[in-house]
């Protein structure tokens, strides 16, 4: 099987579809994903990932073997998406933070209460009341499992910042964690004593 450089080579040199498709093919999922992680928008997050794919056929052309060829596309990704964002921002479009808050109000309780993820739920909302970019290093660095260099490279920052990013990432991710499990308890001992003013 050829490597990810081997394509990007063949496909600049001979304008052959098939080795970018293969490349398309390998990593349209993984795209797709890391943009429905940003946008949480899964139509927008399907537009999004065909606009980087057509960007990527433009900018093939000036890959450098600096870095992997799958850390350069997280890199485009993370900066289209993130460009989208000011964009979408600037045009006075509800912000992430806003529909967050929009999707928590429409939680159905009873459903929570009967899932046996719930601690699953609790670690998956807490990440999405991260900021973008929190949400983003942490996946990076544990779910994408990219170097510290790899994410130093994406986000056109130095190493040390980088750790320190990944620092108050976590700390933060740790905080909203334990605020979503206070409030989950103070919630089930109200219905508690609610059942039990019932009897």
């Amino acid at each position: 099987m050829r490597s990810d450089e081997e394509l990007v080579k063949l496909f600049i040199l001979t304008q052959n579809n098939s080795f970018f498709e293969e490349l398309y093919e390998r990593y349209a999922d993984k795209v797709y994903r890391k943009c429905l992680t940003l946008v949480k928008d899964p139509a927008q997050a399907e537009d999004f990932t065909h606009d980087i794919f057509l960007k990527l056929i433009v900018k093939l052309g000036s890959f450098k073997e600096e870095a992997r060829f799958s850390t350069w596309l997280y890199s485009i990704t993370y900066n289209y998406c993130m460009d989208q964002l000011r964009v979408n921002r600037k045009r006075g479009e509800t912000s992430l933070e806003e529909e967050l808050e929009l999707a928590d109000e429409d939680v159905d309780v009873s459903v929570l209460i009967e899932d046996r993820d719930a601690d699953a739920r609790r670690l998956h909302r807490a990440i999405d009341h991260l900021s973008t970019e929190e949400r983003s290093i942490l996946m990076m660095k544990y779910l994408d499992d990219l170097s510290i260099k790899d994410i130093a490279s994406v986000f056109k920052i130095t190493e040390s910042a980088v750790k320190m990013r990944l620092l108050r990432s976590r700390e933060n991710l740790r905080k909203r964690y334990l605020e979503t499990v206070i409030l989950w308890l103070a919630f089930l001992a109200k219905l508690i004593s609610e059942i039990i003013e019932l009897f």
